[in-house]
């Protein structure tokens, strides 16, 4: 139908009181995953800029150490800020428990900004829920985990599926699992940092062929931004980076992570894009009224009733 929005018929998701989807701002939310390294100051801190650049959320990533780390790495020995330990007490040093989220959560309120996670095990899933997030995250990770997707399915909340290290098949079987009607599909290459030529951006039109009812976004694991601005003019409504105080901390996603000044200078990157990309329905704008009969010698087909009365 001539003059009919390619975003009409685009599917959308509900994230908290934002709508996801074409035709909407593109949904941008700064992973905190462990970049925190366990401490409650860093966690709040890395809120405060992702509010302050203007993110709609924050994102964390939780795993209970005892189900999540295979029993035969419990005892190899690791190198750490706080000494040499155990990989499960590792694991158990850099996560959070009730009081540390509750003291998210309420300042993630106050500053105006929602927050969600990526749980790994089931356990983790009922954690949240306790919690009453709007939505869970399905880490590349845990992709193939069908019991840890069907508790969240069973939430009713909105899921984000990355795809990183996954083949297309399992795609559409965690897909199947989960149910369409309530999903957004993320592209990802899950090597921290990735090199721009595994990214393979054109997957989000893969994507958006295979599951035309489903919103695609994207979670860019590369250094720098042009990337993820890229995904972002080819479509992807949903974009994710990991956020970090300083790159040079430790912890093995701070090298692809983002510190708050290009945190700031992406959103405002991907706001303008994002206004930009319209409609898709060619109209003459007012601006361009003026030029038009200063430069157009020749009228062309008329235009039409509402044209009309705007020229005369």
């Amino acid at each position: 139908m001539a003059g009919k929005s390619l975003f009409l018929e685009n599917p959308l998701r509900q994230l908290g009181d934002r709508a996801v989807g074409a035709g909407h701002p593109v949904y941008i939310t700064g992973e905190i995953g462990i970049n925190h390294n366990g401490d409650l100051a860093n966690a709040i801190a890395l809120i405060d800029h992702a509010a302050d650049s203007g993110c709609d959320a924050v994102k964390f990533q939780k795993r209970t150490p005892e189900i999540c780390t295979p029993p035969d790495q419990w005892e190899l020995q690791r190198d750490t800020p706080w000494g040499r330990m155990s990989y499960i007490d590792y694991r158990q040093r850099v996560e959070f428990g009730i009081e540390e989220y509750a003291a998210i959560d309420q300042h993630a309120k106050r500053r105006g900004i929602a927050w969600f996670a990526s749980p790994w095990d089931v356990e983790s899933v009922d954690f949240f829920e306790s919690l009453g997030v709007p939505a869970h995250k399905v880490a590349s990770a845990c992709l193939t985990d069908d019991e840890l997707l069907r508790r969240m399915r069973a939430t009713g909340r909105t899921i984000i599926l990355s795809t990183g290290m996954s083949t297309m098949r399992q795609i559409r079987h965690a897909v199947e699992v989960l149910g369409s009607d309530n999903i957004i599909l993320c592209h990802a290459t899950s090597t921290y940092p990735a090199p721009v030529t595994e990214l393979n951006l054109k997957m989000i039109y893969t994507l958006q062929a295979e599951f035309p009812n489903v919103p695609i976004g994207y979670s860019g694991h590369a250094t720098g931004l042009q990337t993820t601005l890229a995904a972002v003019a080819m479509g992807a409504v949903f974009v994710e980076r990991h956020i970090t105080l300083d790159r040079s901390m430790w912890g093995s996603d701070q090298a692809a992570s983002i510190e708050p000044q290009g945190l700031a200078r992406l959103v405002r990157d991907v706001r303008v894009i994002s206004e930009a990309m319209g409609d898709g329905v060619k109209q003459i704008y007012d601006g361009e009224r003026a030029a038009m009969r200063k430069l157009r010698r020749v009228p062309g087909e008329p235009a039409d009733q509402v044209e009309l009365v705007a020229l005369s």
